[in-house]
Formats: C-alpha cells, sequence, structure tokens
C-alpha cells in the first residue's frame, strides 16, 4: 500500500517540500540591492521589487528617439564555468552580448534585465553572477532596472541554471547605423579587437577539449599565465565606448562579431553588391585560436564562421576618417588596425579572407 506524503504544515513549507525556498530566493533578493544600486544612471524611476522597472526616457537627453532592443544568453559557456567553478565573468558576458549589439546601431544602452533560471537556488553561484551583470552595467552606462529568478526543479537538474539577458537603448534618428547607402568601394575596414572567445563557439570549444583530455586547471599551452579553463572564460569585452567613438568619428557601419564569426556578422550591415575584404595578414591569429585550430583540426572556414579569431568588434570607415577613427580607439586603450576594404561585389554582401600566413595550416 503507497503511503501517502507527509501533510506540510504551511503553504511555505508545502512549496519547499517541492523544492522551491520562498525565503531563500526572497533573501536573495534583498543580498543583491547593493550591485543594483550602483548601475543607477539618470531615467531611472524608483527601486527593483516592483512589478517592472520604470525607466524616464527624456532623461536620456534624446529628442528625436528611437528605442533600440536587443536579448541574448551565454550558450553553453555556462558548462565551461560549472566545470572550473568560476561565474562571475558569465554576467559581464549576459551584459556584453546584448549591449554591444545595441551600441553598434549607434544608441546608447539604457537599461538592462537579467534572467536567472536554476533547478535550486544556489545563492552564492547567482550572486556572483549577478555582481558580474552590475560590473559591466555600470562599465556600459545602463541601469540593471530589474530581473528574474526562477528556481524550477525538475526541469533544470541540480547545480544546473540559464540565463538570459534584455537590453533596451536609444538613438537620435539621424544617428541609427547601419547607414548602408553610405557604404562605398573603398571604404575601409577596422577591427578592434577581441578579449578571448567571448561567447561563441563554446560547443565546439567543449567538443575538443573532451575529444582531446585537456586539463581545464593546467596551465593553458598557449599563454605565459592562467589555467586552461580561466584563458577559456575570459569575458567578453565591452564595445559601447569605442561603438559610440567610432559612430562620431564617421563609421557608416558597425557590426558585433558573435555568431557566425568574421565570416557572416559584417554582411549583416553592407549593402548587396559589395565584399569586404579582410586581410589576415594585418594582425596575428592569437596563440588561443591558433590552438583551436591545431587540436580541433579546424580548416580556416570552420575557424572564421565560428570564432571572432581576434576581433571583437568591425567598422566600415570612409577613407579620410580613418586616421581619426583609429587614434581615439587607440588612445581610449584599444587594440584596433585596418583590417581591410570594401570591393565591388555582385549578389548579397559577402566577406573574403585573404591572407593569412600566421594562420595553422590544417
Amino acid at each position: 500500500m503507497t503511503q501517502a506524503p507527509p501533510s506540510p504544515t504551511t503553504t511555505e513549507d508545502a512549496y519547499r517540500t517541492a523544492g522551491v525556498d520562498i525565503a531563500v530566493g526572497n533573501a536573495f533578493v534583498r543580498a543583491i540591492g547593493p550591485a543594483v544600486a550602483r548601475t543607477a544612471r539618470p531615467g531611472v524611476v524608483g527601486e527593483i521589487g516592483g512589478f517592472g522597472g520604470l525607466f524616464d526616457l527624456a532623461a536620456a537627453g534624446l529628442h528625436e528617439p528611437l528605442l533600440v532592443a536587443a536579448t541574448d544568453g551565454v550558450g553553453t559557456k555556462l558548462l565551461l564555468a560549472e566545470a572550473v567553478g568560476s561565474h562571475r565573468g558569465l554576467g559581464v558576458d549576459l551584459v556584453a552580448m546584448s549591449v554591444n549589439d545595441v551600441a553598434v546601431q549607434g544608441a546608447q544602452p539604457l537599461f538592462f534585465l537579467d534572467y536567472f533560471a536554476t533547478g535550486k537556488l544556489e545563492p552564492e553561484v547567482a550572486a556572483a553572477v549577478v555582481e558580474g551583470v552590475a560590473d559591466a552595467c555600470v562599465d556600459a552606462g545602463c541601469a540593471l532596472l530589474g530581473g528574474e529568478t526562477a528556481e524550477m526543479p525538475g526541469v533544470y537538474p541540480p547545480g544546473r541554471f540559464d540565463l538570459a539577458g534584455f537590453c533596451v537603448g536609444a538613438v537620435e534618428r539621424s544617428r541609427l547605423l547601419p547607414r548602408r547607402e553610405r557604404v562605398a568601394i573603398g571604404d575601409a575596414v577596422i577591427a578592434v579587437a577581441s578579449s578571448g572567445l567571448h561567447s561563441n563557439g563554446f560547443s565546439l570549444v567543449r567538443r575538443i577539449i573532451d575529444a582531446t583530455g585537456a586539463d581545464l586547471h593546467a596551465p593553458a599551452p598557449f599563454a605565459a599565465e592562467g589555467t586552461l579553463g580561466a584563458v577559456l572564460l575570459s569575458p567578453t569585452r565591452l564595445y559601447v565606448a569605442s561603438a559610440l567613438t567610432l559612430a562620431d568619428a564617421g563609421a557608416v557601419a558597425l557590426a558585433h562579431v558573435t555568431g557566425g564569426g568574421l565570416l557572416e556578422n559584417l554582411p549583416r550591415v553592407m549593402p548587396p553588391d559589395t565584399i569586404a575584404v579582410i586581410d589576415l595578414d594585418s594582425y596575428e591569429l592569437p596563440p588561443l585560436f591558433a590552438w583551436l585550430a591545431n587540436t580541433g583540426r579546424l580548416g580556416r572556414q570552420d575557424l572564421a564562421r565560428t570564432f571572432n579569431c581576434g576581433i571583437g568588434l568591425l567598422a566600415i570607415v570612409p577613407e579620410n576618417a580613418v586616421g581619426e577613427a583609429v587614434a581615439r580607439l587607440a588612445a581610449s586603450g584599444e587594440t584596433v588596425w585596418r583590417c581591410g576594404q570594401v570591393e565591388r561585389g555582385r549578389g548579397p554582401a559577402t566577406v573574403r579572407l585573404d591572407g593569412g600566413t600566421t594562420w595553422p595550416r590544417v
């Protein structure tokens, strides 16, 4: 005879028995209050805890604003972070993937919301992620306006969680990018260095690690310092300031190099009948990507279509604006260089890779 489960004494006990602890969740929200507060910027109205975050768009100082929205996650980089036990950088990744997408449209990020879903809330892990979110929001100049922490036992196994982020920005209508009609044959393509893998290609990275038995806790075989896991988990670079600087300096199109790598992102902002020719000899492929190519036996196309290959932001700039654009970014601390030019093509916009003597021959 099946015995009935004991009756909980309160509704809260019943929910805790089912796997969701309301008290822990409430304590977590209180604990992250200071992290949220340090992201405040002009336009924020009220505090977290309501049914929705409030933002006064007039406080952004725009006269004819267009809203720009973006959402993203961090993909299977989550599993690598879990294996290494390092989570704060994931919060930076989460913000960067969305605010960079907003900024390359010429917009300033205004506010960000995060979604943290897990089987059972581990407050220390979740707090580390939110601290990373707050760090990146401060750097990007956007407010952490709110979020959601969801415990879903049965959907996520113990120790697993998922992240999503949402950013809203605004841009003057007259400054919206890209300006495809202004992209001209002979325009320069400018590259801004990445900080590593960012948040793309980790399913392939994990397959390479599994196939080779590489130790995430051992020194990285391609770097002077740091473990393999730490180097692979380097947070995504925030390009908000650099993207807006490029827009001010005359860039007619900007591309955040994410999924699709070097080959598939720049064509999204180019007009038909054009080719962006990228000179791979204009820079040295970072050792991390060379290691992935050699270890995973990846050909050039696979490498360039999966990873950013050391370039996190691309800009199309008229020839007469190249000097100022490069100088301003270099002065701000970015590694930036001219990596190619726009040429005439036929049909849909594409990228062509030329050169590549520093790239592995697989």
